[in-house]
């Protein structure tokens, strides 16, 4: 009896020993590899979901037009865009350094990313593209690179003005005939202006700002207006309150070809500041992971060429096939300007301070 007792208990327990390894071997594999799958799939989550905030001087119909795309890709990113003046966003940024609200700076002159980058306001990144942007047109230790070059120009209203009635080079807006046929963004809160104005004082002579003031402050005696901002400019120049202004090539296209403006453009015989437009992400950013999938997907030929032939943007990167740039970019010369970047970086914020203090209005 008690061999079969024995026997019987010995059976139970065998059996109970095959039941938890069978439930260990599917149950709990199924749980560990359920967690693998889980943990896998959160990665790619927080690769294209949650949240990312965004910087940027764009102009709005390029923003509406790139983050459409993007969120077209990456339905899964909420994407925040605060848009304003290229050097507000510096200012902005710069302000918010023990606590980074934004994690992508979309848009600013390469001028305003070399201060962002010398004031410690950026993250180094090495992106896929790396080796197709010239090293000219990136910061050497990856903390910004060009998007896109922006020739700066002569703007004119053509019901006004033919191209060749209009100044052909910068000395020839300073002719007494121009005056108050000249409307000009504010300076101060455009990278844009800021870098035509500080190119003019650099041409007259880096080392001694005065031949560059003197030549502003003829420019300023021209001047009718200074416009609030981009828009407030382009409804004074259609409204024929002035016939001529300084801004850059891809805008004037843009507002010309998609937004039926009377304006048009007149390239400088001597050549213009091309400005590297540049981006880069906001060091201490929040949602860093998803800023550098907004970095690649800006990058990305498809998307290039796409607003190259939409939105009028020369790119930087020199790997794409020239056969895919649209027919208006083979039709323009990009002379430059001889300009060492790093002066005017160095020297702008004084030289604009000198400008608004003791030039503007003034003549």
């Amino acid at each position: 009896m008690f061999r079969k007792n024995r026997l019987f208990v010995f059976l139970i327990v065998a059996l109970m020993l095959i039941m938890s390894a069978c439930s260990n071997s599917t149950g709990g594999g199924n749980e560990s590899s359920g967690e693998k799958e889980n943990n896998s799939g959160g990665e790619k989550a927080a690769e294209n979901s949650g949240k990312l905030v965004i910087y940027t001087a764009r102009d709005q119909t390029i923003v509406d037009q790139v983050v459409g795309m993007f969120n077209e890709k990456y339905p899964d990113i909420q994407v925040d865009v605060l848009t304003m003046g290229a050097q507000q966003v510096l200012e902005r940024i710069r302000g918010e350094k023990s606590n980074p609200q934004a994690d992508f700076w979309w848009g600013g002159t390469q001028s305003a990313f070399m201060t962002g980058a010398a004031e410690d306001l950026l993250e180094p990144f090495k992106p896929s593209f790396d080796a197709s942007i010239l090293p000219e047109h990136k910061d050497k230790d990856g903390r910004w690179y060009g998007e896109m070059l922006l020739p700066e120009v002569i703007m004119i209203n053509s019901d006004m003005l033919s191209k060749e009635e209009a100044p052909q080079d910068w000395d020839d807006l300073l002719d007494p005939k121009w005056k108050d046929q000249i409307i000009i963004r504010g300076v101060l809160a455009s990278g844009t202006m800021r870098t035509i104005y500080s190119a003019m004082i650099h041409e007259q002579g880096a080392d001694n700002p005065e031949a560059g003031y003197e030549w502003l402050s003829k420019l300023d005696a021209n001047t009718k207006e200074y416009a609030q901002d981009p828009t407030n400019l382009y409804l004074k120049l259609a409204r024929q309150e002035g016939s001529i202004s300084l801004w850059n090539l891809q805008d004037i296209l843009l507002q010309k070809n998609e937004h039926n403006q009377p304006f048009d453009f007149v390239y400088p015989e001597s050549g213009a500041p091309i400005l590297v437009d540049a981006v880069g992400l906001v060091k201490g950013a929040k949602n860093l992971e998803n800023a550098k999938v907004f970095y690649e997907f800006l990058f990305d030929p498809e998307t290039r060429a796409t607003l190259a032939e939409d939105l009028y943007q020369i790119p930087t990167r020199t790997d794409i096939d020239k056969d895919q740039m649209p027919d208006w970019f083979k039709d323009i010369e990009l002379k430059s300007l001889d300009l060492d970047w790093g002066v005017m970086a160095e020297k702008e914020a004084e030289w604009m301070q000198h400008w608004d203090e003791n030039i503007k209005g003034k003549n």
